[in-house]
């Protein structure tokens, strides 16, 4: 069902008297409170999550252990820019981006 024949049917409905009973408030009230619920359940997170990740990722230092997204354990040895380098045991060494950083491990696990 188009949604804009639905609108024009509620912005055009009348009372038997041929008055207008709805107002350009209550049409648009619901609107504004669903706007308001989907950005507090869905955009406010997901923002916080990148801040939570982008904070993250500048404090990566020299000599921290992370795990990447594609689950590689290594520990980093350089950081040039946007990239890092990660020595991943065995003499083998990774230059990734830094979005590819999950997290920061602690001393003990990688």
């Amino acid at each position: 069902m188009p949604y804009h024949a639905i609108l024009t049917g509620l912005l055009l409905a009348t009372e038997e008297g041929g008055e207008a009973t709805g107002s350009l408030l209550g049409l648009l009230l619901p609107l504004i409170i669903f706007g308001g619920l989907f950005y507090v359940a869905l955009i406010f997170p997901q923002r916080r999550r990148q801040r939570q990740m982008q904070e993250l990722r500048d404090s990566v230092e020299v000599g921290d252990q992370i795990r990447t997204i594609g689950g590689i354990l290594g520990r980093v040895t350089g950081i040039d820019g946007d990239e890092v380098m990660i020595d991943v045991g065995g003499g083998t060494k990774l230059t990734i981006t830094a979005r590819a950083i999950a997290e920061k491990l602690g001393d003990n696990q990688a």
